[in-house]
């Protein structure tokens, strides 16, 4: 069971038996009345946004999600095509369910699957991965002025604001959840 006191981004909880993420929330108190949490959800299966208020005393049961473990495999006509590493078994997953997870998916590398009724919902990705710049402007002499950025593309086609010592080749390391270089990478 979960209470208020536990949310956080991405948590799965069951309001009026239907699985939802929590996408936002945020405690409030109107004068003298008792406190409150006002959340943003996502419904885990069609993906449609409701806006709820909690009280602090509510308290919420998980959904029954499974994890398991798969290999990434390859993109095709829409489709994300993972494999069991153990059963040799593979599932595609379309394009809507992965939302940005897809720009930082590569392939055979082995992430966990989230599965609800035995339906795959989406991919738990790491907080961080490390991507290849493959394209990028070179940068101008005297640019050194700390919060000048430049845009690069990754192997994966994600767009990212770089610092304008980055060129291409180098790997850099960027965050999932939010999209934003974090640090070159060795």
């Amino acid at each position: 069971m979960f209470s208020v006191s536990d949310f956080r981004r991405g948590l799965a909880i069951l309001v009026d038996n239907e699985p939802y993420y929590i996408i936002e929330f945020n405690h409030f108190k109107m004068g003298r009345g008792k406190a409150n949490v006002r959340t943003k959800l996502r419904h885990i299966k069609t993906g449609g946004i409701v806006e709820k208020v909690f009280g602090t005393s509510d308290s919420f049961k998980p959904p029954d999600l499974e994890h398991k473990k798969m290999q990434y495999l390859y993109e095709a006509t829409g489709e994300f095509a993972f494999m069991d590493t153990t059963t040799f078994e593979q599932l595609e997953i379309p394009i809507d369910n992965l939302g940005d997870a897809k720009w930082y998916l590569l392939e055979n590398e082995e992430y966990s699957i989230r599965f609800l009724d035995n339906e795959a919902i989406d991919v738990d990705l790491p907080t961080s991965v490390v991507l290849n710049v493959t394209e990028t402007e070179p940068s101008a002499k005297g640019d050194t002025v700390s919060n000048v950025t430049k845009p690069a593309t990754l192997q994966t086609g994600l767009v990212v604001k770089v610092p304008p010592f980055i060129k291409e080749g180098d790997r850099v390391k960027v965050d999932t959840r939010t999209g934003a270089y974090l640090e070159r990478s060795k």
